[in-house]
């Protein structure tokens, strides 16, 4: 990523119903609750369009709202060609997505493109989907988030702030 300041990014799973809509609630509370809240739009989408419209998986806004979080008023929506020159940041949460974004994408865009817990964390893993799974598998994927949540913030505010010199460059 160059210097420039991140105000935008997308999360992107298969269905967007389970894993990035909980991404996307879960860094916009970490957000409201560092101050920047207001800064960085947020949005998430699938690479698949099957659930277009649906709210997220009924588990996704139960783990959520068990740590405060509402997501339910988000709607499913697959990734659009416009996506890779709205949003400065897109997130996969799987290798399968960061590959299948990347074969979308315009080539002078890739570079927006990462794996989510690798950018955030440095950890090269995949959040695994909890579609096929039960209630322990959601709030698995739930910790890996909210720790990746506050990773990401974490560099965010480091490169949105004048006094940190260098701290841009590693965006």
């Amino acid at each position: 990523m160059s210097a420039k300041p991140i105000k935008s990014i997308l999360f992107v799973c298969l269905g967007n119903i389970c894993r990035s809509p909980l991404a996307e609630g879960v860094l916009g509370a970490v957000l409201t609750d560092s101050g920047m809240g207001h800064d960085i739009a947020l949005d998430s989408a699938g690479t698949g369009g099957w659930h277009a419209g649906e709210e997220p998986d009924r588990r996704s806004i139960a783990v959520a709202a068990k740590h405060g979080v509402d997501i339910s008023g988000q709607r499913a929506r697959k990734v659009l060609p416009e996506d890779f020159s709205r949003f400065d940041l897109i997130l996969g949460m799987d290798k399968a997505n960061v590959r299948d974004l990347k074969a979308l994408a315009p080539p002078a865009v890739s570079d927006r493109i990462h794996l989510y817990l690798d950018f955030a964390t440095g950890k090269a893993r995949d959040v695994p989907d909890p579609y096929y799974d039960g209630a322990e598998a959601f709030a698995s994927v739930y910790r890996m988030i909210r720790e990746a949540s506050e990773a990401l913030a974490k560099r965010l505010e480091a490169s949105a702030s004048p006094t940190s010199g260098q701290a841009s460059s590693t965006m």
